[in-house]
């Protein structure tokens, strides 16, 4: 379709020298240095180059990164497709993330299915990252999450049970703590109990994280952010997700997902609390497709994958635009009913963008929410940006 981004697998590229440019501005467009860049062009670093000048650029050099995706299995068991999915991206994760065991009040964990998961990551490489919520009938619980916070013994048993689960299926490398809209005065209390589950958890060879809300500053206002202390967590856990994505969510007005502007934004505050080596960028699979005019409260937008929004711009002759400030493509259809759309999604030259920050601000790594919407572009770009860390 017309703006559709391609992924052209190729060793190395061309480049003409314009007017204006120099070796050095060169090769920070493309990431390679300056003196590489002389060097496989036989050229004097210290000379003006002539516009009209073919130069090879050489493919890029790879960071070591982490990558994590969670797997969200519905029903009572888990569906060959998604395990098909695991199998695929498979070699290009550090962490499989199970989504999710449930704490009860007793400390006990609501069951999940998991058959075949953890043979998927272990004939990949990829090891299991057990995650740990306070959700409760399918929305996260403040409440629960104060019962369990305010209980010593109640966070004792948790954390047996936690262990014992770890165990039983085997690979697990990690354990992962997504507690969410806790009640702000129990900030404290979740850093005590990280605190003691770092001990125990450690003791057991295990690694913890935690999953953060995206904030701007310390002291942000509202139920999803304060009781999330950023500067606690990276010093207690061993890494944390920061939570990038849903700018553009399902029940508000159309917009990117995950503008880099605003992502940027929540690194650069994350990283005057956390270390960078703790930082893994959360990144969304998934775009969403809003039916105009937009009216609060009305008809949720229906999440997508990249490859359905390129279907769907290929069924209904959209042309698809870009938007270079929030790195993000878009674009409006006519439905079969006459109702106009307006739809948001991710594609190479998005994905390649969080790349390069990522790599710019020397991040731990990334995490996708979640596996089962489909980018192939963004598995041949990691290939491309990264070797991924395996444990």
């Amino acid at each position: 379709m017309v703006g559709q981004a391609i992924v052209i697998p190729i060793v190395g590229s061309f480049y003409w020298v314009q007017p204006g440019d120099t070796l050095f501005t060169i090769a920070q467009r493309f990431g390679v240095n300056y003196i590489t860049l002389a060097q496989v062009n036989g050229l004097n670093p210290n000379q003006p180059l002539l516009p009209g000048l073919r130069l090879y650029i050489p493919p890029r050099q790879k960071t070591d990164a982490e990558v994590n995706i969670y797997i969200e299995p519905t029903g009572d068991a888990v569906s060959q497709v998604l395990l098909n999915s695991a199998r695929e991206v498979g070699r290009h994760l550090t962490y499989l993330a199970t989504f999710s065991y449930q704490a009860r009040r007793d400390g006990s964990l609501v069951p999940m299915p998991i058959q075949g998961i953890p043979e998927v990551a272990r004939n990949s490489g990829a090891s299991l990252m057990l995650v740990v919520t306070n959700l409760e009938n399918g929305q996260f619980s403040g409440e629960l999450g104060r019962d369990i916070l305010q209980s010593s013994a109640v966070q004792d048993v948790l954390l047996d049970n936690i262990i014992e689960e770890a165990k039983r299926i085997g690979g697990v490398s990690d354990i992962h703590f997504d507690f969410e809209f806790l009640p702000p005065d129990q900030r404290e209390a979740y850093n005590i109990f990280l605190r003691k589950a770092a001990d125990r958890l450690h003791a057991e060879g295990l690694l913890i994280s935690s999953a953060l809300a995206p904030k701007l500053s310390r002291e942000q206002a509202g139920q999803w952010y304060e009781a999330h202390d950023y500067r606690a967590h990276g010093e207690i856990v061993d890494f944390v997700v920061l939570m990038t994505y849903e700018w553009g969510y399902s029940g508000g007005p159309p917009m990117p997902v995950s503008p880099i502007t605003e992502v940027e934004k929540v690194l650069n505050y994350a990283l005057t609390e956390i270390p960078q080596e703790k930082i893994m960028m959360g990144q969304n699979l998934y775009g969403y497709d809003w039916t105009l005019p937009y009216v609060e409260g009305g008809k949720y937008a229906r999440a997508i994958s990249p490859q359905q929004a390129i279907a769907i711009a290929r069924d209904h002759h959209a042309e698809i635009q870009y938007d270079y400030v929030a790195q993000a493509p878009y674009f409006y259809y006519i439905d079969d009913e006459g109702n106009r759309h307006e739809v948001w999604f991710e594609d190479a030259r998005s994905i390649q963008a969080k790349f390069d920050l990522l790599k710019r601000l020397n991040l731990r790594g990334i995490s996708y929410w979640k596996l089962s919407f489909a980018f192939p572009q963004n598995w041949l770009l990691i290939q491309d940006n990264f070797n991924v860390t395996k444990r």
